[in-house]
């Protein structure tokens, strides 16, 4: 690489971890202005606020890290046509082409890291976090994460299980139920527990206040116990909230978790391909963003930075938008998890082809 390579590639990485150093503050100060009086309440242990906010921090950086890394490039290659540099550099015989090779240099480092972070190290961090929330922040937690904390699976051709909210890291469900039902789809029996626990050791399950009813054709037989040990045909994470266990999985667990399922026939499987796909959609993300903001900001305007950022702004708002509209439209309608994942890709691919014409001329 040249000096001028060099440079640039440089300020774009040293630009895109300020940038995160910047925002990310800014994230755990609000989110401990929304969470501080639950926390205070629970009296949660310094360790574990130290812990969750350690993995808020890589869940926040990699569920925004396109729009960081976007304004990052935006903001220093506006600072570089402002100062006239760029301009020097490609009156002295470099190509528009070459001048970007450093950027795509910078976004593959970006890519790569951001892929091997969302094969290992997001999910354990997202683990952490959901872990803290169900654990300690029940109550306007509870209410802001009802949407997926409720489980209701079949497990079997005839069994279905229902869990009102889990706790992964203790092994615990509240408001378990097990129902079966016959050929016909009547039920055979239920049952029904406010806590069950799995234990490692013993690879088992104990309810606590078990209630047991078993329908026959003239009496109903009914059975209670406070305590009760056994065995069933399902695993802990299938008691796990559908986005919550996908997210918690690596790529490796993940892919066996979707090949499970899939052979269990599960209504929920767009969701887990919407967890995949984005694994490879977001570092890939970073390739098109990058194009896009330097075709954007490598033009001296007369707004100067500001109408670079402004533009910015707005792509990035609806970049988002997409991202976010699409991903709902694969878990809930008929369109292909593939497709729906990397629409905001491929239009803002077609964006960047056209912004980059535009701006080699």
């Amino acid at each position: 690489m040249s000096i001028i390579d060099k440079y640039i590639l440089k300020r774009y990485l040293s630009t895109f971890v300020v940038m995160l150093l910047m925002f990310i503050p800014i994230g755990i100060v609000i989110d401990v202005s929304e969470k501080v009086n639950r926390m205070l309440q629970n009296k949660v242990a310094f360790k574990a606020i130290a812990i969750y906010y350690f993995d808020f921090t890589i869940y926040f950086a990699n569920l925004l890290f396109p729009i960081f890394l976007f304004l990052s490039v935006i903001w220093f290659t506006s600072k570089l046509a402002n100062n006239t540099e760029i301009i020097a550099i490609l009156s002295s015989g470099i190509s528009f082409n070459r001048f970007l090779r450093p950027y795509i240099i910078g976004a593959t480092t970006v890519s790569l890291f951001s892929l091997l972070m969302g094969f290992y190290l997001v999910p354990s961090a997202s683990e952490g976090f959901n872990n803290f929330r169900y654990t300690y922040l029940r109550g306007n937690g509870l209410n802001e994460m009802r949407k997926s904390s409720d489980v209701f699976r079949q497990i079997s051709d005839n069994e279905y299980i229902y869990v009102q909210n889990f706790n992964s890291k203790a092994g615990i469900a509240f408001k378990f139920t097990l129902a079966k039902f016959d050929k016909n789809n009547k039920m055979v029996f239920k049952i029904d527990a406010d806590k069950i626990k799995y234990n490692p050791s013993s690879k088992n399950y104990t309810m606590f206040q078990y209630r047991k009813r078993t329908l026959g054709l003239l009496n109903d037989k009914l059975e209670k116990s406070p305590k009760r040990d056994t065995i069933f045909n399902f695993d802990l994470e299938d008691l796990a909230p559908t986005v919550y266990v996908a997210e918690t999985l690596s790529f490796g667990e993940l892919n066996k978790f979707i090949d499970r399922e899939r052979q269990r026939g599960s209504s929920s499987i767009n969701t887990y391909l919407v967890v995949l796909y984005k694994k490879y959609s977001i570092p890939v993300s970073a390739f098109i963003l990058t194009i896009i903001a330097v075709a954007v900001s490598s033009m001296k305007r007369r707004g100067g930075m500001g109408m670079n950022l402004a533009i910015g702004i707005a792509l990035a708002f609806i970049y988002i938008f997409f991202d976010k509209i699409f991903g709902v439209l694969a878990e809930k309608s008929s369109i292909p998890p593939l497709l729906a994942v990397w629409i905001p890709n491929i239009v803002f691919g077609i964006l960047a082809i056209y912004l980059l014409r535009n701006a080699k001329r």
